[in-house]
């Protein structure tokens, strides 16, 4: 078997001249997309002392995941149709739209759509990223190759906040935007000159699949006002109404010769549903740290904002480390890993739980745990979603896995929100308020993270 090759190739398999290009502009684009969702964080207040709008300060990064949900969904479409390379240089050529843009925006509006713009480019990255990885690669390699990849989120981490710092602290937000544009640019040529094209035998050109769209952004929105609405009866209403978009969106999808996601998606059955119900509980499971641990950490320890930040960036680090890790395991483990994935998420988010109010360091302990879990299983659980795409849905297959990350991530802290209002969470709590409210948020989470142990099971006992 292929993947069997892996631990004795090593890391030095990636290094071989014809691959070393293709490679550097899928990690440069996934950076790229991870790094402007940080570097936002940073600039934000400068672009509202300077453009107005505080209102809407929210509504750029709303903008930005939901067309980059829409994106990534239409990613395996778009390649079918159009071929890998050629969607993946258009996603950089109008994420460099939409960051010029944001550099000419003349108030918050244009941010506003900009961001729009760019998200919708880096959900095409990010989602045709998966596709060339299958293409370009052999199946030795997936599992290094998707460890990189979601390795840059860490790298990130520091890129992101440093380099909007740099122009903020110059009141040149503008500047900063201008940068990510001529990277996208350069992106964009790179993609032409060195990445295959990956266009499918039964390409064939397809009806614009507004329906299916309009549903996916009925989806978005219903978990959006999810997010912002206080009452938890509302809250729950509006998640069942996106999970209800969703599932309707799913039985169009299968009725249709061009889906969006493969005709097996969530299937109980096959390696590939029951991949992506993986990926999709894990994600959820670990959407919760980037909304409400931060607060905790603040509120509960006295840390500052800065300090709590970087707390929480300790899962991604614990994730791009625990991926390097076992990216090299021989088969055996690699099915051990899919279950011992979500068992740490589990065990860490009860952990989080009951260590919210003793110290901050034994929380940001758990939150490591958490970014372990997932990092453990994330790459094995794609590369398993990936080899079993059924004849003629390898693009699309390999293009559901960032969009059913998004999906879990969008879900997820629709959920955060109910379960941190359903345990009476409010900004100036009382000590021992907020410490209910950070057992309670982790610990609803860890049955995200139960289902997802069974699931991985089941995935294990599935003919590959």
């Amino acid at each position: 078997m292929d993947t069997d090759r892996a631990p004795r190739d090593g890391w030095s398999m990636l290094l071989r001249r014809e691959w070393l290009a293709p490679l550097a502009v899928l990690l440069g684009g996934i950076l790229l997309h991870s790094m402007n969702v940080l570097m936002l964080a940073t600039v934000l207040p400068t672009i509202v002392g300077e453009l107005g709008g505080a209102a809407l300060m929210s509504l750029p990064s709303t903008a930005f995941l939901a067309s980059s949900i829409i994106a990534a969904t239409c990613a395996g479409l778009g390649t079918a149709t159009f071929g890998a390379r050629n969607t993946y240089a258009a996603g950089a050529a109008v994420f460099t739209a939409g960051a010029i843009a944001i550099a000419l925006a003349p108030a918050m509006e244009w941010v506003i759509a900009g961001r729009f713009v760019q998200g919708f480019g880096g959900g095409l990255i990010a989602g045709v990223a998966y596709v060339l990885v299958r293409s370009t690669f052999p199946e030795a390699a997936w599992a290094r190759v998707i460890a990189l990849l979601s390795g840059m989120w860490s790298v990130a981490i520091l890129v992101g906040p440093l380099a909007g710092g740099v122009f903020a602290k110059y009141d040149q937000w503008r500047g900063s935007f201008v940068m990510v544009a001529a990277i996208a640019a350069v992106l964009a040529l790179g993609a032409f000159r060195v990445l295959p094209s990956a266009r499918t035998a039964t390409a064939r050109r397809s009806a614009f699949p507004g329906a299916r769209l309009a549903l996916v952004c009925a989806a978005i929105a219903s978990s959006s006002s999810a997010a912002v609405v206080a009452a938890p009866v509302a809250k729950a209403l509006l998640i069942a109404l996106a999970v209800a978009f969703l599932a309707a969106m799913l039985r169009v999808d299968r009725k249709t010769p061009t889906p969006l996601l493969p005709s097996d998606a969530f299937a109980f059955t096959t390696p590939s549903g029951l991949g992506l119900w993986l990926l999709l509980l894990v994600a959820v499971a670990y959407s919760p740290l980037q909304i409400f641990i931060p607060v905790f950490l603040q509120s509960l320890h006295g840390l500052d904002p800065l300090t709590a930040g970087y707390g929480v960036a300790c899962a991604s680090l614990g994730w791009t480390a625990a991926s390097l890790l076992v990216a090299g395991a021989v088969e055996d483990w690699r099915k051990r890993c899919i279950v011992l994935g979500p068992l740490a998420m589990l065990v860490s988010l009860v952990a989080a739980g009951l260590l919210a109010d003793t110290h901050a360091l034994l929380l940001c302990l758990a939150i490591i745990g958490i970014g372990t879990g997932i990092g453990t299983c994330w790459a094995f659980v794609a590369q398993r979603i990936m080899s079993g795409a059924r004849k003629g849905e390898e693009a699309v297959t390999a293009a559901s896995v960032p969009t059913v990350q998004q999906m879990g991530f969008a879900l997820g802290a629709a959920l955060s929100g109910l379960a941190a209002n359903s345990a009476g969470f409010a900004v100036d709590l009382p000590h021992e308020a907020m410490a209910w409210v950070a057992f309670v948020v982790p610990v609803c989470f860890a049955a995200s993270a139960a289902i997802a142990c069974i699931v991985a099971l089941r995935l294990n006992r599935t003919a590959h």
